[in-house]
Order: C-alpha cells, then structure tokens, then sequence
C-alpha cells in the first residue's frame, strides 16, 4: 500500500505488514520517507490509545497541518486490543490518500 500527498509517496509497504484501527492503515516506521513530516505541536490524548503525536505533511514551503500521527508508546491495553504493537506506526488522512498497489 502507499500513502500520496501531492503526487509524492510518503509511505509504501505491503498490505500484511500495516495495521487497520478505526478505519485507518497505519504504516510500520521503517515505511514512512520522514522527510515529508514534521512534528506538529497540537496535543491529542485518545482514551483508549494514549497519547498521540501529530505530523504536518509536505516538503519545502508547503505543508498540511496534522495530516499524519503515530502513537510512540499506546497503552497496553490499546496493544492488547489490536493484537499487535504499534508503537510509532504512522496514519494519515485528510490530504493524503492512501491506496493500494
């Protein structure tokens, strides 16, 4: 699968190898090229997943605030729950489409 903003991939790995939580695929970190994100400093704690940690999206003089966010260290319950550690696993929306191949 691969994760496109303004015709450039972001993130691209098989199928098997991200995780599906709440209608979002969340790409493994060795997937994600981070010289399209930059941390973003809008707070968000989920209830059952903790705290999260937002990413603008873009390159150069354009960015797309908090299109990206990964869970650096979700509880463990939140593990327990999807049957698998997504520590720093990235999701995107809004601006980003993720598609398969």
């Amino acid at each position: 699968m691969k994760a496109i903003w303004n015709k450039k991939t972001i993130a691209d790995a098989p199928k098997d190898e991200l995780i599906y939580i709440e209608g979002n695929w969340y790409f493994p970190p060795s997937a994600v090229n981070q010289d399209y994100l930059r941390k973003s400093d809008t707070p968000y704690t989920c209830p059952w997943k903790g705290v999260c940690q937002y990413y603008d999206v873009g390159g150069d003089e354009e960015w797309s605030k908090d299109n990206a966010w990964c869970y650096p260290e979700p509880k463990p319950s939140a593990i327990d729950t999807v049957h698998k550690d997504f520590s720093d696993y990235v999701a995107f929306w809004r601006d980003v489409e993720v598609t398969e191949y």
